[in-house]
């Protein structure tokens, strides 16, 4: 939907005048390093062409209200009591970044807003931070009339979700949404947020994302089980090395030595599984910068494995699609992204096998699991931004 048509709903939903102003911000494919994000870890995620959009403008007094170009629904909200909307079964979200906004000492002013979203939600493409992140710079934008430093606006989005939705994820998603690139992959440290922009140098291969159609929600998956699993094995670890920060500051040759010391096997495995896949994030920038991406493939191939059987985050929906993909012609390396449980998968695939690639797979997996998925041919894109309206 282009900018002018949803000026025109915005129009049809809140009424005509006023200054109106857009913004936007995408969701995200993390390439490798799944779930060390907040074990303090690597990650490698890009920005995708997918995302949210929002059509604003702003009031005289406290109310936000919200609508949604894909649900008949509008909610309202009273900034003076931001707290009573936590259950809300969408909208939740926007006014979690509101509150946190609001804790830094920025006025929030009221404001009408009309969402538009192109991520899937629930598909493991982060929807959720592309909610986030455009709020927090819509909402920013508006009480100052400024554009606010976009890592701050991550870590507004990730608050909001620790803090008001109730989920503990770790900062890459609302990252990658904020300070993404054209063309590029973040190779982010997620101890202190210290990034490098790396260009994605694929040649003829595309990323080709997978979509299971299983969704999920990660507040009542085992997401933050497997927070805790890996917290009690930082408590163990610490035992015997006192300074550790983080299970990702980790080498493969610390681990080894101290290991032994974490006595819940299955802390040991979710441990084992951060350490290596710091690793990997490691090398798969390195062969990147090489223009090995075979080696990147192959190395997208062991994280799946290591999800599967370590960390126990995939199932047979994404162990099914993985598979087939991984066995079809011209796939360099296939893994799921996200938190698991469902979502997507991203295949690296030579441009030329694509549409052969989507027709196999999507009929391995449709016999395998009884309904069809989804295939984005996406590219890396820009993160949070204004956009001209």
């Amino acid at each position: 939907m282009d900018l002018k048509t949803l000026k025109n709903q915005f129009y049809s939903y809140f009424g005509e005048g006023g200054t109106v102003m857009a913004f936007a911000s995408p969701g995200r494919v993390n390439l490798i390093g799944e779930h060390t994000d907040y074990n303090g870890g690597f990650v490698f995620p890009a920005a995708i062409t997918l995302g949210t959009t929002i059509v604003a403008r702003k009031r005289n007094d406290t109310i936000i209200r919200m609508r949604a170009t894909d649900l008949d629904v509008l909610v309202e909200a009273d900034l003076n009591t931001i707290d009573a909307y936590k259950d809300l079964p969408w909208g939740n979200y926007q006014l979690g970044v509101a509150s946190e906004l609001m804790k830094t000492g920025i006025l929030v002013p009221g404001c009408d807003l009309l969402y538009h979203d192109t991520t899937p939600h629930g598909g493991g493409l982060s929807s959720s931070a592309a909610i986030e992140v455009a709020s927090a710079l819509c909402m920013y934008y508006l009480a100052t009339g400024r554009m606010p430093d976009m890592r701050d606006m991550a870590v507004i989005g990730q608050r909001a979700e620790n803090n008001y939705v109730g989920v503990n994820c770790g900062i890459m998603d609302q990252f990658a949404s904020a300070m993404g690139k054209k063309d590029h992959a973040i190779f982010l440290d997620c101890k202190d947020l210290s990034f490098e922009t790396v260009p994605l140098s694929l040649g003829s291969i595309r990323i080709v994302i997978s979509n299971t159609n299983k969704k999920r929600s990660l507040v009542t998956s085992k997401y933050n089980e497997r927070r805790a699993e890996c917290e009690e094995a930082l408590t163990d670890l610490r035992k015997v090395t006192p300074t550790l920060s983080h299970l990702g500051v980790l080498t493969p040759r610390d681990f080894a030595a101290f290991s032994g010391a974490i006595k819940n096997p299955v802390a040991l495995k979710r441990a084992h599984h951060v350490v290596e896949e710091c690793e990997r994030v490691k090398q798969s920038v390195l062969a990147l910068k090489n223009s090995d991406v075979s080696r990147f493939g192959q190395l997208m191939n062991e994280s799946h494995a290591s999800l599967r059987d370590l960390y126990e985050v995939t199932g047979p929906e994404l162990d099914a699609l993985t598979e087939a993909a991984q066995n079809e012609n011209g796939c360099l390396g296939s893994r799921m992204t996200g938190a698991g449980f469902g979502g997507c998968t991203v295949s690296l695939v030579e441009n030329e096998n694509v549409e052969e690639f989507m027709k196999n797979v999507g009929e391995k997996y449709t016999k395998a699991i009884g309904y069809a998925p989804s295939f984005y041919v996406t590219d890396a894109g820009d993160g949070g931004r204004i956009l001209t309206i």
